[in-house]
């Protein structure tokens, strides 16, 4: 089985313009996701698909690979499928499964791609997965650049939201969960997805996964004990910077 990670990247994010390149322990962050993502012995190789030059010199610059991808796509998965293209054309060789590693995960373990990918290999009508994390505190539950999930019964998604889902209200138990960006795709659904249209909660949310929603399909989410917090901030790099490498 083939197995493909991308990691999107690009330097124009509205929240943390230029995050990718910024640095955690002296490294920038994306090399500290491409760098652990690598380490997944799943993974036939590793790519980072990026519309910016700087990215994209800096991955070569440490022996990596790296795609060129438009500027116009709205959606990390949108860029991905892009990517994929390219790589199936340049390897002449067709991928099983695309994992998507969002470039702002630099606490990322690879045993963690190999928690998201399990799933999809014992069960072939499994059509995409994405790790399920634990929210530990109440800012972290408020925060709305963590994003919310709730789940049904069998542990597919309900819903994504940047608003705190569910309700803690009097006498909630329910344990607080968020979506950690480690996402695999099978081929064919990938292309699916990016034939989608684009739908409105998707918009309103601004979260790829509400498109697979609100198209009637279902998001499997995989419970992860690993510890991960995404970059969304400059607090949020110096917070993972602690955690990582102490200080």
């Amino acid at each position: 089985m083939n197995v493909v990670a991308l990691i999107p990247a690009r330097m124009g994010s509205s929240r943390f313009p230029g995050k990718p390149m910024a640095k955690i322990h002296g490294k920038p962050m994306i090399g500290h996701v491409y760098e652990r993502v690598r380490g997944c012995s799943l993974l036939t190789k590793t790519v980072v698909a990026t519309c910016d030059q700087v990215i994209y010199d800096y991955i070569e610059s440490i022996g990596g690979q790296a795609v060129m991808t438009s500027n116009q796509h709205e959606r990390a998965s949108d860029r991905c499928a892009e990517a994929l293209g390219y790589l199936e054309k340049d390897d002449d060789v067709q991928y099983d499964i695309i994992v998507m590693v969002q470039g702002d995960e630099p606490m990322t373990h690879p045993d963690m791609i190999t928690e998201a990918v399990q799933p999809m290999i014992e069960n072939p009508l499994i059509h995409i997965t994405n790790l399920l994390g634990k929210i530990k505190s109440r800012e972290e539950f408020e925060d709305r650049n963590c994003i919310k999930v709730v789940c049904d019964l069998q542990g597919n998604a309900l819903y994504f939201s940047r608003e705190p889902i569910p309700t803690k209200g009097k006498g909630n138990t329910i344990p607080m969960h968020k979506q950690v960006c480690i996402i695999p795709f099978r081929r064919d659904f990938l292309l699916k997805y990016t034939k989608m249209k684009p739908t409105p909660l998707e918009v309103v949310e601004s979260i790829d996964m509400m498109r697979v929603l609100e198209h009637g399909n279902k998001v499997l989410m995989v419970p992860t004990d690993f510890e991960s917090y995404a970059v969304d901030t400059e607090s949020d790099l110096n917070r993972v910077e602690k955690i990582l490498f102490g200080g």
